[in-house]
């Protein structure tokens, strides 16, 4: 039996077990709520979340009248319905390419899934597309428990016939040493799995990047660039995003990269190679 779907993302309680040091200081965080743009967050999830999966994300791009425009999209129209498949893609944005995603892919494929960092999965109304894992692979025991369990999921929702996302970074896009804004290496966990599961993978760019300030906060402390990301989302209100969608790769063109390494370089630079949009 699933969860209840909590209307909130982010309450006083949530933010005072992450941030103990907010304990009895409940105007704080409502203060903070306000500034960093949770109250928002926490408004357009309790708008949406009685339509959960595939549905809550179409109400939330519908919300910020975000639209996206699509190059491609007629690979997933071939794909929908004739067994399981992966999609592989850049995380220049942190939450709202995993929002369209899910919106993008579970448009022809509702039972879609996407493995996530458990930030992410506080948007519990999204939580019938999303697999949790700890991205940052602490030692914590209960952290690595959801991890295990999250890749257990994974492999099992492809072997029964369904669709599969990674962001294989698993992480926000940063700078490089170039200073283009651009995802880290892909982890060879994600890789491993992909080896593993020798389905088509399907490349898919998202287009475009967060401000430069978020940007340049992950150059200070990940936890401060995490705590923009909501700010980030209405910053783009209105905005129109452009996606490119590659044609599948084979199992059998995976197979000619046995090396993790390679294959994780030779997977994200099939990705970048849609970087210009023309």
């Amino acid at each position: 039996m699933s969860e209840p779907i909590k209307r909130t993302v982010l309450d006083y309680d949530d933010l005072r077990q992450m941030v103990p040091w907010f304990e009895g200081k409940p105007r704080l965080v409502a203060f903070l709520s306000r500034l960093l743009d949770i109250d928002k967050v926490n408004w357009i999830h309790d708008h949406n979340c009685d339509t959960p999966g595939v549905p809550f994300t179409e109400g939330l791009l519908r919300d910020l009248d975000i639209t996206m425009q699509v190059r491609g999209e007629q690979v997933l129209q071939r794909m929908a319905g004739k067994g399981p498949f992966i999609t592989v893609s850049n995380h220049p944005f942190g939450a709202l390419d995993g929002i369209m995603l899910i919106k993008l892919v579970g448009g022809y494929c509702p039972d879609f899934k996407v493995m996530v960092n458990m930030i992410l999965n506080y948007i519990s109304a999204m939580r019938p597309n999303f697999i949790a894992v700890d991205a940052l692979q602490s030692n914590d025991p209960a952290k690595r428990a959801v991890s295990m369990r999250g890749i257990a999921q994974a492999l099992a929702h492809v072997k029964q016939g369904h669709p599969l996302g990674f962001f294989p970074a698993g992480a926000v896009s940063k700078f490089t040493r170039d200073l283009h804004i651009e995802d880290r290496d892909w982890q060879p966990s994600v890789v491993r799995i992909i080896q593993k599961l020798k389905v088509p993978v399907v490349p898919i760019y998202f287009h475009g990047h967060n401000s430069l300030t978020f940007t340049l906060l992950g150059m200070i402390d990940w936890r401060l660039r995490t705590l923009k990301l909501p700010n980030e989302v209405f910053r783009r209100k209105g905005d129109t995003f452009r996606i490119s969608v590659g044609e599948a790769i084979s199992p059998e063109v995976i197979a000619q990269h046995p090396d993790v390494a390679d294959l994780a370089t030779w997977l994200k630079q099939q990705t970048y190679a849609m970087r210009h949009w023309r």
